[in-house]
């Protein structure tokens, strides 16, 4: 390879990794704001939290179809505009002047947003050479990991410093370098097939299902999952899905190509990658009550705290990258779900007692799984995915991520609130409930999640040997 081509290729990777890390930095440097945005805008909880919802609502229901347009116009065209729009509506989200402003632009920010982390990781796998493919998505999953850490910490020094505008304007100058590296070195990756169209009804279906599914998840927290909003929202969901089905399977240019889902490594892979942003979701939700109500340790500590699995997994990410380009991504992605597995199993030793450093050591498990599990399991999914459909399983990709956290947060979240009145013996919110009662429930929380991972572990094992006897088999 040139020195040409290696420069080149590392450039492609900053940039798709700024705008990365741009991207999913802002999806949790809000969530520290919210106090502050209930203050400064005049508002109240349940309207301030609708800029987190209508910011995820918005990827979950976009990501999809910018994928399949990224497949159809070209990859490095609707990223670059993606990017632009996203530091625009960053902007506007600085100088609204209302919260339904903000909400409104959040919704903006979250088209642009849509439109790079559908292809990000597609840009990546098809600019990069097969035997270093591992280590670059490696990479961008630990940046994607890194923003998620940096976020919070980021916030909170803003707040300090200065006022709630520039948790949206800081995105102005980071957005601007990461533009002109996109525009210098990103190969204008014209589209494999010309003529195709795209599918506006499968991608209104698409839309609809995602978009009643998430809202369904987000009603589940205030009137539970068999309250009649949630029920008929998740109708309407299978009914759209249904539709989809049948529209797509009858049309030349399909907004999704199904064909991908025949492939049983591709589906299995979604499946258990779906099931771990579930786990990780719903006990990412709980530990910060535990931490404060249980252990009475203050934000700033908690932060911290909280840090340890988005920092494992930024340093992780491109080392098990590399390993999957060794060993094979199912090796790995194996000893993943089992470090995983321990480490959910390791948090139920967690008591009223337990110290800051035993935290931290009952949750490291946690963090090497994932950063084991996640790189090797996208470069599965990746390289199944033919070059013309780099881009709408990219998508597909980004969206179980989202799809899963939104689940993890409303159903376990759901769970653990019927647990902690089993185990108080009365209706009782979190903020009252006796500490030993929260460990009680916790440890139940625990040991569910432990159970799905196992169901993906199990799932995997079967993966692995039906891919042995068909090497076997071609041998």
């Amino acid at each position: 390879m040139s020195s040409n081509a290696v420069v080149h290729k590392w450039a492609i990777l900053v940039a798709v990794g700024l705008t990365l890390f741009m991207n999913t930095m802002d999806g949790t440097i809000v969530n520290v704001a919210l106090p502050t945005l209930t203050r400064e805008l005049g508002t109240d909880f349940p309207t301030v939290q609708w800029v987190v919802l209508s910011f995820l609502l918005g990827l979950t229901v976009l990501m999809l179809s910018m994928g399949r347009l990224g497949d159809m116009v070209g990859k490095k065209r609707v990223f670059a505009v993606g990017l632009v729009l996203f530091v625009l509506a960053s902007v506007l989200c600085g100088l609204a002047d209302g919260v339904y402003w903000l909400i409104a632009f959040r919704f903006l920010q979250a088209i642009g947003s849509a439109m790079t982390l559908a292809l990000g990781v597609a840009i990546v796998t098809e600019t990069w050479p097969p035997p270093e493919r591992g280590r670059a998505i490696g990479t961008t999953a630990g940046i994607i990991s890194l923003g998620i850490a940096a976020g919070p910490v980021l916030g909170g020094l803003i707040l300090q410093a200065l006022n709630w505008r520039w948790i949206f304007f800081v995105n102005l100058p980071v957005g601007l370098v990461a533009l002109v590296l996109v525009w210098r070195f990103v190969p204008a990756l014209p589209p494999v097939r010309q003529a195709e169209r795209f599918d506006f009804l499968g991608a209104g279906l698409a839309g609809t299902a995602l978009l009643a599914f998430a809202l369904a998840m987000t009603f589940t927290q205030t009137r539970g999952l068999f309250g009649w909003p949630t029920l008929a929202l998740l109708f309407l969901a299978g009914a759209a899905l249904v539709l989809f089905v049948r529209v797509e399977q009858g049309l030349p240019s399909p907004m999704l190509d199904l064909a991908l889902f025949r492939h049983r490594g591709f589906s299995l892979n979604l499946l258990t990658g779906f099931l771990t942003f579930v786990a990780i979701a719903g006990v990412v939700l709980l530990l910060p009550f535990y931490l404060q109500l249980v252990m009475g340790l203050d934000q700033r500590q908690v932060g911290l705290l909280m840090g340890v699995v988005p920092s494992v997994l930024a340093v992780l990410g491109p080392l098990s990258g590399s390993l999957a380009d060794r060993f094979g991504t199912r090796p790995v992605s194996l000893v993943g779900l089992m470090l995983l597995v321990l480490g959910y199993l390791s948090l139920t030793r967690l008591d009223v007692a337990s110290t800051p450093a035993q935290f931290v050591w009952f949750l490291l498990p946690v963090g090497l799984g994932m950063g084991t599990f996640q790189s090797p399991n996208n470069t599965a999914i990746m390289s199944t995915a033919p070059r013309a459909r780099l881009g709408i399983a990219s998508g597909i990709l980004s969206m179980t991520r989202t799809l899963g956290q939104l689940t993890g947060i409303a159903l376990l979240g759901a769970f653990f609130a019927a647990r902690l009145q089993v185990h108080a013996g009365r209706p009782v919110d979190i903020g009252q409930a006796p500490p030993e009662v929260i460990v009680l429930a916790l440890h139940d929380q625990l040991r569910l999640v432990a159970g799905l991972i196992a169901l993906g572990l199990v799932l995997a094992v079967w993966q692995a040997r039906h891919e042995m006897r068909t090497r076997t088999v071609h041998a």
